[in-house]
This record gives C-alpha cells, structure tokens and sequence, in this order.
C-alpha cells in the first residue's frame, strides 16, 4: 500500500471517529485533501472544512474548546447555515457522553484560573462587559439591555419586547410607590431607572464593570432620576443597608456555584421582613460544566445552574419560591434579533477587533441561538420572597390584565415615537 493510500486511510479514520462521536450528525466533515465522511440516511445540512491532520488530534482531544478556537481563526469553515449546524450537532450528541481525561482536566484548571473571588470576578466581568459600549450598542436595543426579553407577541419588536420584560420584573415583585430596591449587576441601568422612573422606587444598582457604571450614571443624570437611582460600583458581597425588593437579572451566572450561599446570605441580611425579590438567570434541565470554549473566550467564569443548584441560594435562609417561569422560547428569539443585528454590523465590529473576534461572537450567538432552540439551555425567572409576606397573588391574573396590556402598548409608543 502506498504512503498516499496509507494516508488517507488514516485521514478518513479520524474523520470516523470524530463523526461516530458526535451522534452522526446529518453534517459533512472533510478534510482540504478530499476525505470525507457523509450521512448515510439522509442529506447533509451543511459541510464543515477541516484544514489538517493536526486539526483532527485536536478534535478527537478536545472537540468543543478546538472547534471554537479553529472556526475563530478561520481554520475551520462551515458551508451551510451555522445555528442550523449548530443545532443539528446539539441534538446528535449523546446524552450523557463520556468525557475524556483531558477535557475534565482542562475545564478545571479554566474553573480554577477563572473563580470568583472579589479580584477575579471583576477580573472576568472586565473581560467581557468593559469590551466597549459602542460595541454593544451596534446590535443591542437603544436601552442596551443585554438579558432576555419578553415578547408579548411573536412579532413584537426587540426595542417592545426589552421594555415588555422590564415591566414583566416590576409586576412579578409588586412594587409599590415608596419601596427601596437593591438590584445586583444592574448592566448598564435601564432596569432601575425604569423601576424609579415608571414605578416611584429609590434603586441602588451595584456592578463591578466600571464602563457600565458610567453609562448608567449618565443616563440617570440625562432622565433627572439621580436621586432616585445610586448606580454603585462595587461587589455583590458588600451590599449592606435593608430594602423591599431583591432583584438579579443575568448575575447568577456570574456568581459560581461555590457562592451560591454568599449570595444567599447577601439576600437574606437584606430584605426587609416581608421583603421578597426575583432572580433572572440562564439554566440548564440538570447540572453540568458549562462550555470550555464559551468561558475561556467570551464569558470567563460563567456557569449555567439547574434549578436545584439554585435553590442553594434560597433554602437555607428559609425564602419561600412563589413562581418559577421558564422563558426559553423568549430568550431564543432575543438572541436571534442579537446576531441579525450582529451580522448587519459585522464590518464595523470587525474594524474594532478583527475578523477572528466577529467569527468568535458570531459562534457564541449562533451557539446561544441554537441551545436554546434545541433546550440544552433555559432561562429562568424565580420569584421569592420572605415566609413573613402576606401580600402573595392569588392567581397569575396581574401579569396578564387588559389594562396592563393597553398601559404597556402606550409605554411601547412613547418609548419608540
């Protein structure tokens, strides 16, 4: 057998082990040479270009932490659409799969290297939310609220849909005229200026990313809301003072399961004695690492808990759940407006960072779109408050009113005349 032929045997062998891993995903993997491996049983969705052999050892090594590195660097090309692809190798995948040695091994020294300490979650949260707010705002809405929305409507707009959500908070806690708000990661501050502004609360929003903090203290400056609202950069373990309502959207995430009680406990010392609050995360239906690639490129110390993980937030300071929603579908069509946008502004982006950046967001947005399509991510908002609150709703009716609703399509023209 000749050398060529010896080869390519090789090259194709990889090429089946990679693809027998991987479900037998309805996808084509081929090498530049020529070697390939297709479905059988149906017709491919899209080929993925491998460069090389040592992109195939990298693959059988770590397939998730290579794939996004490679595709980054152009190495790897997709020919196809890629949330479809995406979406596709999610659902291929066996449940369950066998992990190798050195993948466990490299998600804990990342875990390590990232944890959440007082220095290194500023340390991470620097990392992604300081980017640059311009960056951001190309393709978030104009109130850059970079959490899911709410869409009343299949059709809604992103812009309805963000201020569909901020007012969907409010209601889910009851605020009332009067009530003192802690929010924690309050991103660049339209939660709490739409709680001072529409619902008469006084707001202290707590962030560690210092770009953020300065634009929600101008903006705050901008609506005359100054007084109501103290945008405070500092960490969620020195919060101190009481108030009514806890509030967290996008935090948890961030927190790590180690400071699951921290957080707790942050709660707990904080809430008045019929104090109750809410906390808005990114979930998994069962516990497991969240991505190598996505923590070590785009969001350094994240971790996505199951439901039960979280409850070690609330159970051992007594806080009673009252509602728990699952907004997957919402958060799905909010990161779909996402890289629509991303991708109408992907010339600008890429004279900010560079074509490896765009092609590394764009599989972060593709891959978030895609997860939560198929459901191997969740959003969730939990709703808690203190055993010693009485006011409790009887049924889901306050959330859903017809005056609510015309009061928020007013809302909605106003804030987009």
């Amino acid at each position: 057998m000749s050398a060529r032929n010896r080869s390519s045997r090789i090259d194709r062998w990889l090429l089946q082990k990679i693809y027998r891993a991987a479900g037998r995903p309805a996808i084509r993997l081929k090498l530049q040479n020529g070697a390939e491996v297709s479905p059988t049983d149906a017709l491919p969705v899209a080929s993925l270009v491998i460069p090389d052999r040592k992109t195939l050892f990298r693959l059988l090594l770590d397939p998730e932490a290579e794939f996004g590195d490679a595709y980054s660097k152009g190495r790897i090309t997709l020919d196809g659409d890629l949330v479809s692809a995406l979406e596709i190798f999610y659902r291929s995948m066996p449940q369950g799969e066998q992990v190798s040695w050195y993948v466990k091994l490299a998600s804990k020294f990342v875990e390590y290297v990232q944890r959440n300490s007082l220095h290194g979650s500023r340390r991470n949260i620097h990392q992604h939310y300081d980017l640059n707010t311009d960056f951001f705002r190309l393709w978030l809405d104009p109130q850059l609220v970079y959490t899911c929305a709410y869409f009343p409507s299949p059709d809604a707009t992103l812009e309805q849909a963000q201020l569909a959500k901020l007012d969907y908070v409010c209601r889910k806690v009851q605020l009332q005229p009067g009530e003192r708000v802690v929010e924690a990661g309050c991103g660049w501050g339209a939660l709490a200026l739409h709680m001072a502004k529409n619902y008469g609360v006084t707001v202290r929003a707590f962030n560690i990313s210092r770009e953020q903090i300065l634009v929600a203290r101008r903006r705050a400056k901008e609506l005359g809301l100054s007084h109501q609202v103290e945008f405070i950069e500092d960490d969620y373990r020195n919060i101190s003072g009481e108030c009514d309502a806890f509030i967290s959207l996008g935090m948890l995430e961030h927190v790590g399961r180690e400071h699951y009680r921290d957080l707790g406990s942050i709660m707990h010392r904080s809430l008045a004695k019929t104090g109750r609050g809410l906390l808005h995360f990114i979930g998994r239906n069962h516990p497991r690492p969240f991505s190598t690639w996505t923590r070590k490129r785009i969001f350094q110390g994240a971790y996505a808990p199951a439901l039960s993980e979280a409850m070690q937030v609330l159970e051992p300071w007594d806080l009673s759940v009252l509602d728990v929603e699952n907004l997957r579908p919402h958060y799905a069509k909010t990161l779909e407006h996402w890289l629509a946008r991303f991708e109408k502004s992907s010339r600008q982006i890429s004279e900010m960072f560079g074509p490896d950046f765009v092609r590394a967001w764009r599989l972060y947005l593709a891959g978030a779109v895609a997860a939560f399509h198929v459901g191997t991510l969740q959003l969730f908002q939990l709703v808690f408050a203190r055993t010693a609150r009485r006011q409790i709703p009887w049924t889901r009716a306050h959330l859903y009113t017809k005056d609510q609703n015309e009061e928020q399509e007013t809302k909605w023209m106003h804030a987009t005349s």
